[in-house]
């Protein structure tokens, strides 16, 4: 992703920034979409895999790229306190 646009993207509701997912927290948020257990901030399920994405630096909310474009809507965020053993941010 371009760091230009990184640098000012940042989380729709909260403004917090974001950054790339790392390998071991797309693995384990994947790993979870596997399990049909992830829903996004509107309650649906999350169906299909992230093969890229980003989480809020304070590490509250992912949100996926999709054909490197991010998909910041607020209703399609992921909320990480579902999850209990999220790998620690880099």
């Amino acid at each position: 992703m371009d760091k230009r646009l990184l640098d000012i993207l940042c989380c729709p509701v909260s403004k917090t920034p974001v950054r790339p997912l790392n390998v071991s927290e797309l693995t384990a948020l994947n790993q979870a979409i596997d399990g049909g257990q992830v829903l996004n901030v509107a309650g649906g399920t999350v169906q299909s895999r992230v093969a890229e994405g980003l989480i809020t630096v304070d590490r509250k909310v992912i949100y996926r790229v999709e054909d490197g474009i991010p998909v910041m809507l607020p209703e399609e965020g992921i909320g990480t306190t579902q999850f209990t053993d999220f790998p620690t941010g880099a």
